[in-house]
């Protein structure tokens, strides 16, 4: 049996007024209508913060502020990629969030997250995120 191939992603918790921005990929896509955190698979030669401040520019059109890593997890998707996730906080953020390649972004209460069919990968590290571990 294969062992499948690994990528490495790297994905932003961009907190505002008690709500964080979560993407919704778009219908037809891999996993279309799935709700992820905005960011992206980490290039070769990039660490894990660059790769996070090229997606959000290229998905968001924003220049972002990198802070500390918050969780990292790994999942093996069936017939598919195992995914390790790093999951930074984004401190700050300068230009005007836009919507360049999802369904929706949406602007949600911590508390509220578990309600979102997130992505296989993302669903542990939601669930402690809307009980509040780690604290943002």
């Amino acid at each position: 049996m294969r062992e499948p191939y690994r990528i490495l992603v790297a994905a932003g918790v961009i907190e505002q007024a008690g709500r964080v921005l979560i993407c919704q990929r778009k219908a037809g896509s891999r996993q279309g209508l799935k709700w992820e955190f905005p960011g992206g698979k980490v290039k070769t030669g990039e660490s894990p913060r660059i790769a996070l401040v090229r997606e959000l520019r290229e998905e968001l059109g924003i220049e972002a502020s990198v802070g500390s890593e918050l969780a990292r997890q790994e999942h093996a998707y069936p017939r598919g990629a195992a995914v390790q996730l790093v999951f930074f906080k984004v401190r700050s953020f300068t230009g005007e969030i836009e919507n360049r390649i999802f369904e929706r972004i949406v602007w949600e209460q911590l508390s509220k997250l578990p309600s979102y069919d997130f992505l296989e990968g993302d669903v542990a590290f939601v669930r402690k995120l809307a009980a509040g571990s780690p604290p943002l």
